[in-house]
């Protein structure tokens, strides 16, 4: 393999990289003006047609990188797929499709499909008829469209293994060399891996055709002077959200926002304004007089909030500067260590907040190790902690007044009122206390939404009904399409996969063989909708008209609705406790967690150790 060093030269944008005008636009309206390492020297490459093997870790900017050039050779009037990502999970399929999607803003007719397990067959099956130029997928649910002869590679030009390590550790590495030996013979081949094992440098020996070789090391930071904390967007607009923790925050002085795009900053300062901040936008349209201004009126306390984006805000010293709230998360991680670098300056503490949704959990963890620190879920302030603050600030003012100012003649009106109204002081201290809260109530009314779990960190005391780590996929997640049936060899030393521990209450459902369900889709409903790791799922029975499932003792309510409400191919479940085995031929039964499965004669593909 040839190897490439790192590049002396630095390029300053990605202009330079001969990409196009369309791409070029795209990429300035997301905020991205200078290339990473990485996307600075793996563009280049993958456009002049060589193939690549990448080292680099998750957050350098890689999906930019093979993304980019790897759209430059698309047929936009060709509505077949011509490139295919394979990814080791479903959140970075997605993730993946999501990045292709913005940059192609400006390519009409451009399509981009994910596919993964868990989802209907019966919409991917659409979508693949309808045309995709690009197919971002799992491996298993790759190769069943290739079986099925539901997708067809035979217009590929480029081929990107993301992640190949992943996709090893997860058991993959035997359905990626399959689908590589189901493609044509004439494509480029991209392989990124964080870590290059015996086994990830062998198939890229075998499958790649003199390959550049290109070694990134991922920035990592220490940042021990910042508080750092993560809400998980859920049940509110992040603007109220933004707006109830500037409020609470005891040592709010001064903060910069962080957004993607230079129309949002504008957007941003205006609806903060609204609301009684003093804010505005910094981005690249501002000439240096008028960012100057800014960084000014910041410094001195006209404004207490900029609204930037990562390129606007560089280069930006303001000591006041309490808070970075990165209102949309970045998309790599040395943007991240430098969005948050902008406080905590001068030998002072900072606070850096994350706005994390839950499709973005991967780029969390990955700052978490970047920054060699956890990040600590935030409590949204509810409407009573607002109340209290807004309160307490009120009465200091009140305070302040009455020991510094002369207040005869305003006592003397008061006590006028009192006797023209008959009233008492109070009365007229509480309507004078209604006109001064200016627009800015003291007291805030609406419900507070429910409570969103955070993200769970801690896996010493698994439960069957918590959120799973991300870095930690769920079964269905290991390429989106686990169990798998296809009579296909396996290693005989993968370990056996422990059966689910403590009480199992069985339950009915309203799907079954005459619906077209398969094990699978019922495992990937239950997993994907009650958040119930596979391992917790117990026995199935498949049967007609409907079909039995073993659940952990102890089911949520939240849980136990959500099932209730899951559809499996259009078909609502109607999930409820299992009141005895119905008449009728009794289609199929495993025992998820590592038992003997039995299949009807109708299946194609039958199998008996599943994790052998």
């Amino acid at each position: 393999m040839k190897g490439n060093s790192i590049m002396s030269t630095s390029v300053e944008s990605f202009a330079e990289l001969g990409l196009s005008e369309a791409l070029l636009k795209a990429l300035t309206e997301i905020g991205y003006e200078t290339p990473s390492p990485i996307q600075a020297q793996c563009i280049p490459i993958l456009l002049d047609g060589h193939d690549l093997l990448g080292m680099a870790q998750t957050g350098t900017g890689k999906t930019a990188a093979f993304a980019l050039p790897l759209m430059e050779q698309i047929d936009v009037k060709l509505m077949k797929p011509q490139a295919l990502i394979l990814t080791p999970t479903r959140e970075l399929a997605i993730q993946v499709a999501e990045a292709l999607q913005s940059y192609a803003k400006h390519l009409p007719g451009f399509h981009v499909l994910p596919i993964y397990g868990g989802q209907s067959y019966t919409i991917q099956l659409k979508q693949l008829a309808r045309g995709a130029h690009v197919v971002v997928g799992t491996p298993g649910r790759v190769m069943d469209h290739l079986e099925r002869k539901t997708l067809n590679l035979d217009n590929l030009k480029t081929l990107v293994l993301d992640e190949a390590d992943e996709m090893l550790r997860m058991g993959f590495i035997d359905d990626v060399e399959w689908i590589l030996e189901h493609t044509p013979e004439q494509h480029q081949t991209a392989l990124f891996s964080a870590t290059m094992p015996e086994q990830i440098r062998r198939v890229a020996q075998k499958y790649l055709v003199e390959p550049r070789e290109i070694k990134i090391k991922a920035a990592t930071a220490t940042v021990a002077a910042i508080r750092q904390v993560y809400w998980q967007v859920s049940g509110m607009h992040k603007l109220d959200a933004l707006t109830r923790i500037l409020e609470v925050e005891d040592d709010f002085d001064a903060a910069i926002i962080f957004v993607r795009t230079k129309t949002a900053t504008v957007e941003l300062a205006d609806k903060l304004n609204a609301r009684g901040y003093a804010a505005a936008a910094l981005n690249g349209d501002l000439n240096q007089q008028m960012r100057e201004r800014v960084i000014d009126q910041l410094k001195s306390g006209a404004l207490d909030i900029v609204i930037a984006t990562d390129v606007a805000a560089r280069g930006i010293d303001v000591p006041r500067v309490s808070h970075v709230v990165n209102y949309d998360i970045p998309y790599d991680t040395e943007a991240y260590v430098h969005r948050i670098g902008r406080t905590g300056r001068a030998g002072r503490n900072g606070n850096a907040i994350l706005f994390v949704a839950p499709r973005e959990i991967r780029m969390l963890r990955t700052i978490e190790r970047a920054t060699r620190q956890p990040i600590a879920p935030l409590t949204l302030p509810s409407r009573a902690d607002v109340t209290n603050k807004r309160v307490t600030d009120f009465k200091a003012k009140v305070a302040e007044v009455i020991s510094t100012e002369g207040l005869d003649f305003f006592a003397n009106i008061v006590s006028q009122l009192c006797e023209e109204q008959d009233v008492g002081a109070e009365e007229v201290a509480a309507a004078l206390a209604l006109m001064a809260q200016q627009g800015k109530p003291l007291q805030i009314a609406g419900e507070d939404p429910a409570p969103a779990r955070p993200f769970a960190r801690d896996e010493r005391r698994p439960s069957p009904f918590t959120e799973r780590d991300p870095r930690k996929p769920r079964q269905e997640d290991r390429g989106g399409d686990r169990p798998r049936f296809e009579d296909r060899p396996r290693r005989d030393d993968r370990p056996a996969r422990p059966a689910p521990a403590g009480d199992m209450v069985r339950y009915r459902i309203d799907v079954g063989r005459e619906h077209g369900v398969e094990v699978r889709d019922i495992v990937g409903a239950i997993a994907n909708e009650a958040g119930i790791e596979s391992r917790f799922i117990g026995r199935i029975g498949l049967y007609e008209e409907s079909s039995t499932v073993e659940l952990p003792a102890g089911m949520p309510a939240e849980a136990a609705n959500a099932l209730k409400r899951t559809r499996i191919r259009g078909v609502p479940i109607n999930l409820r406790p299992d009141e005895g085995r119905p008449s009728g031929n009794f289609g199929a039964e495993r025992r998820f967690a590592g038992g003997e499965r039995k299949f009807d004669g109708d299946r194609k593909f039958r199998k008996k150790n599943f994790d052998r």
